[in-house]
């Protein structure tokens, strides 16, 4: 008589953690950018089997034999990066669907990246949402996350939400659905990063570290494990285009920072949805991280 424990459990689960309703931030920055076409601004990179495309919706999977991933055809310095995605139900344990900024295939050993990942989990507990920063190995080729986790206030295997990363010389803002979770601002130039990046999208296999820091590994009796991605957001300044380019801002026009409605919203986020923060870790050396 397991099964009705495990569905009350479920239903449970799902009352109790997506039930809330973000605040509005006042400011709607996917709204302001047109759609990008995929072929127009992409180019698969890896698992060529692996990816399907369907009107709008771009498809990827990971079974045993390959994950696949995509990159953008041109490297951008500062610019909004956005994709609307949907994950997979079920059984997903280390399995990580990511979409980031990064320059590693230039710079390897000592890149810079931005990542929005989201970890593969088990049927009743919610997916985690990791953002992480890494600037050049912090200049010393040991590449040092900066990672926030955030569990999200929907199911986000039931519809497309909106994940995007805007990055200016002043900061980083990661979004969902518009609603700000995190910034990282510029407060030493050593630790944020300015040389150029591509986008990319990826699934693959993560087991090592992805759920519960690699206790439970992907199982691929439950393959294939799918993400799928539509509404492709990029504006910004590309590294071969004008030196005129303005980059974009993260908030309203008179605006350095967010604002405070957005700022207000974020603080919501992070009081009910954070659940990791490197800064916070007694087990981190930060010595290494001093914008903590």
């Amino acid at each position: 008589m397991a099964f009705p424990f495990i569905l009350l459990a479920l239903l449970v689960f799902s009352h109790c953690c997506y039930s809330q309703r973000s605040p509005s931030p006042g400011y709607y920055p996917s709204s302001r950018i047109p759609t990008s076409p995929f072929d127009r601004n992409f180019r698969t990179q890896w698992g060529f089997q692996h990816q399907r495309r369907e009107h709008d919706i771009i498809t990827l999977w990971l079974d045993k034999s390959s994950g696949s991933g995509y990159k953008s055809i041109r490297p951008y310095t500062s610019g909004y990066f956005g994709a609307s995605i949907k994950l997979q139900s079920g059984y997903t344990a280390g399995v990580d669907t990511s979409f980031f900024l990064s320059n590693h295939q230039e710079h390897p050993g000592d890149h810079d990246e931005v990542d929005i990942e989201f970890l593969g989990t088990t049927p009743g507990k919610p997916y985690s949402l990791q953002t992480n920063v890494f600037v050049r190995g912090s200049g010393d080729r040991n590449v040092i996350g900066r990672e926030m986790k955030f569990n999200m206030w929907f199911d986000p295997t039931q519809d497309f939400h909106h994940y995007a990363i805007l990055w200016n010389p002043n900061q980083i803002v990661f979004y969902v659905d518009d609603v700000p979770i995190r910034t990282y601002d510029r407060k030493n130039e050593a630790i944020f990063p300015a040389r150029a990046m591509w986008v990319y999208g990826s699934i693959w296999d993560a087991s090592d570290w992805a759920t519960e820091n690699g206790r439970i590994k992907a199982d691929y009796r439950y393959q294939p494990f799918v993400a799928q991605y539509r509404n492709f957001k990029l504006a910004g300044c590309t590294a071969d285009g004008s030196t005129s380019c303005r980059p974009p801002s993260a908030a309203p026009r008179g605006n350095r920072g967010l604002s405070q409605q957005q700022t207000g919203a974020m603080a919501w986020a992070q009081r009910n949805f954070l659940v990791y923060n490197y800064c916070h870790d007694p087990k981190r050396d930060h010595t290494q991280t001093p914008e903590c």
